[in-house]
C-alpha cells in the first residue's frame, strides 16, 4: 500500500532563504582575504562556506567571497577545519 504524499516527511531540513541584501554592494566594498574577521561571518560552524541562499550575498560577490576565503585559508588566516573550543 502506497503512502499518500501528504504523509511523507522530507529528510532535508527546510529553511527560509534570506532575501538578497548584499552587504558588499551596500557598502561598496569587495571581499578581501586580509579582512578575515568579516570573512568568518560567511563560514559555518563546520568551517564550510555558506551558500548565497543563506548568506544573502549576490552571485558576483559570492563567487569572489569563495575565492577570498580559500586564499585566506591557504595563507593561514582562516582554518580549514572547525576549532575544538
Amino acid at each position: 500500500m502506497k503512502k499518500s504524499p501528504s504523509k511523507r516527511r522530507s529528510s532535508r531540513i527546510k529553511f527560509k532563504p534570506v532575501p538578497t541584501n548584499c552587504s558588499f554592494c551596500k557598502q561598496g566594498l569587495e571581499p578581501n582575504y586580509k579582512d578575515y574577521n568579516n570573512l568568518e561571518k560567511f563560514i559555518s560552524d563546520r568551517a564550510k562556506i555558506i551558500g548565497k541562499a543563506r548568506s544573502g550575498v549576490c552571485s558576483k560577490h559570492q563567487r569572489a567571497l569563495g575565492g577570498e576565503i580559500k586564499r585566506a585559508r591557504h595563507l593561514g588566516l582562516l582554518s580549514f577545519t572547525p576549532s575544538l573550543d
